[in-house]
């Protein structure tokens, strides 16, 4: 205490134990006062956002390894790296796109969205007649060995397309047909092009995006409903219109049921992360990587993660992300700028979206559709987009007021530094 003996002796009993006390709980809750000392920091948010993210691409590069080991060694003549080759590969070329992302000028976004926008038109419509099938999904595009998912493009091409019609309409947006018009018909154009090809994963990402869009710019709650029940209606169309997409979508309420045939892969999804435990078997020791669980270094991947590396592990994963969410969101709540509110939101959607449909899928809450990991799956169509969002949201981060001095500072004390050592 900073009082003196004669001071302590005119204070009452009372009042002595209520300093006493405020002293305990200083102590017992002062590591709460740093958190929120160091949330406070300008640059939190761009430190958030690039530790989570490495750390999130260094677990998907350990668990491809893991993962995609025992197939390649099948499918590519005893190699077992093949396939975490490419995904480095994809890596080192997504991560300088991730960081010119992060240094493009605002209008040089804004006015290359609407180009982008329609390029990924142009190439899902070419998916419906030129696409190459796997799964029973028309999505990928090539020339032979060079393959892509154009709908993975189209995702980040919808979002700063919308964010940036949203902007430009940022005074009338308390008009419901500025709301609609044109981005709840180009996003319904973007999804009816998914579904022709048969790719409902891709088609739940993009009515995800629409709605969290819709949301930030405050459409009403009615509308709301009438989109899920013209979507819900679409959807079931499709489903019950086709019996092996019908089978893999119902499967998922008990895969057990048709463990041989549709329930194969949850069945065995449900294996592996409840034979992980709290810890996990350890990092190359997952059994159902053997044959048994299909696409394990893919859609499935987080069984895997949940084998080798436990709850422990696949909480860490849920956490990484949420902490993306946390610092993307801090970004757009700070920003004066509409367009970077809205795009911000829109990949936040996008990324946080996507993982809970996968962690869905292999918690058999969801119907299996195909939908991987972002950042941790395998797959250079999926890591490419997903790291120029990263950058760009690096990149908000960066222009935040306070951020942008703080940087600008720590530059010029380097400088300083330097100079200094040079002179002496």
């Amino acid at each position: 205490m900073s009082t003196t003996a004669d001071e302590t002796r005119l204070m009452t009993p009372g009042e002595l134990r209520g300093e006493r006390d405020g002293e305990g709980a200083g102590g017992r809750f002062a590591w709460l006062v740093s958190l929120r000392e160091a949330l406070d920091k300008p640059l939190t948010s761009y430190y958030l956002l690039l530790g989570a993210s490495a750390l999130l691409l260094t677990i998907g590069l350990i668990m491809v390894l893991s993962a995609s080991s025992v197939y390649s060694y099948r499918f590519n003549d005893g190699d077992s790296y093949a396939v975490v080759r490419r995904q480095l590969m994809w890596l080192l070329i997504g991560l300088p796109a991730a960081f010119v992302a992060s240094r493009l000028p605002l209008g040089f976004l804004r006015r290359i969205s609407v180009w982008v926008y329609v390029l990924s038109l142009v190439l899902l419509f070419l998916t419906i007649f030129l696409g190459r099938e796997i799964n029973g999904n028309r999505n990928w595009l090539g020339v032979g060995p060079l393959q892509m998912q154009p709908s993975e493009v189209a995702k980040l091409a919808l979002i700063l397309w919308a964010a940036t019609v949203y902007a430009n309409k940022e005074r009338r947006l308390g008009n419901l047909h500025q709301l609609v018009v044109p981005v709840v018909p180009g996003m319904f154009l973007a999804t009816g092009l998914v579904v022709a090809g048969r790719d409902l994963g891709t088609a739940l990402v993009f009515g995800a995006i629409l709605m969290g869009m819709l949301w930030v710019v405050g459409a009403p709650m009615r509308f709301f409903v009438l989109i899920f029940a013209v979507v819900g209606t679409i959807a079931a169309g499709f489903a019950v219109t086709d019996g092996e997409r019908w089978a893999r979508l119902t499967t998922f309420m008990d895969p057990f049921a048709d463990f041989h045939d549709t329930g194969w892969q949850p069945a065995h999804g449900l294996y592996a992360l409840s034979s992980g435990g709290w810890f996990g078997q350890g990092i190359g020791a997952s059994q159902q990587k053997w044959g048994d669980l299909p696409e394990a270094h893919t859609d499935f991947i987080f069984a895997v993660l949940g084998e080798e590396l436990g709850l422990v592990g696949t909480l860490l994963v849920v956490g990484l992300f949420l902490t993306i969410a946390f610092a993307a969101l801090r970004v757009a709540r700070c920003t004066e700028n509409p367009f970077v509110r809205y795009a911000t939101f829109g990949i936040v959607v996008w990324l946080l979206g996507q993982m809970m449909i996968n962690v869905g899928m292999v918690l058999a809450l969801l119907p299996v559709i195909g939908v991987p990991l972002p950042l941790v799956s395998y797959g250079g169509s999926s890591l490419l987009p997903s790291l120029a969002a990263l950058g760009l949201l690096i990149g908000f981060a960066r222009r935040e007021p306070e951020a942008a001095r703080a940087l600008a500072a720590r530059r010029r004390s380097r400088s300083t530094g330097v100079s200094a050592g040079r002179v002496s």
